[in-house]
């Protein structure tokens, strides 16, 4: 069965949600208010309306409400306004009550029913009395929801080590898996100071390139393995993926640099060759999960 579907983001960077438009006529950049299990919250188009099948469609569809008004977008922006004075307030009943959690952001629906806190924590807390607390100081249902330490980034933002403000907190609507396999394809530094990000899991931005990495790779002969080129047989000591080149040595021990192109044939890997044992391994078991 197909359904009409409109995508809606409720932050800059956050995740894709479908709704139903019912009969509304809503083009990119459309403010619409919808009910999430949440309650009430002022959402952005992001996507114009679509048909999709039901396997592409994770929850049931809940209906956009209305298109915003100036007073939804003016109520929104004044619910913004309160929370830096909500996160001073809970800061102090943090510490009131001795909890080990980093307090994130926080946010209230559109109708002011409910106020969400995330916050960042190594384990499990019992923040039972705190939520009482807080009940008391804001007169609203609170909800305290614990991220993990990628959410907590995303939340916080900051500059990556390539100085760009990070991907997380800027476009990345979702967290996809990295693993460190992606990192030995792409020879990069196995440093975890080199390949991880400000939240301390391997960086976002490897998992980029990793399919022209993992097509370009299937194109290249393997160190140690012998190719034929027009000097004759030359065993492989070195190549760079992105070019498409391997350097040779040759056996009057010449050194040479060729495209892959130019190879005349490609040959297996010498019998016992560590390198190639070692290409083997899986490394999948060391990944990063949104």
């Amino acid at each position: 069965m197909k359904h009409k579907v409109v995508g809606i983001r409720f932050k800059e960077a956050g995740k894709k949600y479908y709704f139903d438009p019912v009969e509304f006529d809503l083009t990119v950049d459309d403010k619409v208010v919808v009910e999430t299990v949440r309650g009430l919250e002022l959402g952005r188009v992001i996507e114009n309306v679509k048909t999709l099948d039901d396997e592409n469609i994770i929850a049931s569809l809940k209906p956009i409400i209305r298109l915003a008004t100036e007073e939804d977008i003016e109520k929104d922006k004044a619910h913004e306004q309160l929370i830096p004075d909500v996160m001073k307030k809970c800061g102090v009943y943090v510490q009131k009550h001795n909890l080990e959690m980093k307090l994130l952001g926080a946010e209230y629906t559109l109708d002011k029913t409910k106020l969400i806190i995330y916050f960042n924590a190594e384990g499990r807390v019992d923040f039972r009395e705190l939520v009482k607390d807080l009940a008391n100081e804001f007169r609203v249902r609170i909800e305290l929801r614990q991220v993990g330490a990628r959410d907590g980034a995303k939340f916080l933002g900051g500059i990556g080590p390539c100085g760009y403000l990070l991907c997380c907190n800027t476009f990345l609507g979702e967290f996809e898996t990295v693993s460190i396999r992606m990192a030995k394809n792409q020879n990069l530094s196995l440093n975890p100071s080199n390949i991880s990000g400000l939240c301390g899991k391997l960086l976002c931005c490897i998992r980029y390139e990793n399919e022209t990495y993992h097509e370009y790779k299937t194109m290249m002969p393997k160190i140690n393995s012998q190719v034929k080129t027009d000097e004759g047989m030359c065993k492989v000591i070195a190549s760079n993926i992105i070019d498409l080149r391997v350097k040779v040595v040759c056996k009057e021990g010449t050194i040479r640099h060729y495209d892959v192109e130019e190879l005349l044939e490609i040959y297996e890997y010498e019998k016992g060759d560590p390198n190639h044992d070692n290409d083997q391994k899986d490394d999948n078991n060391d990944t990063n999960n949104a």
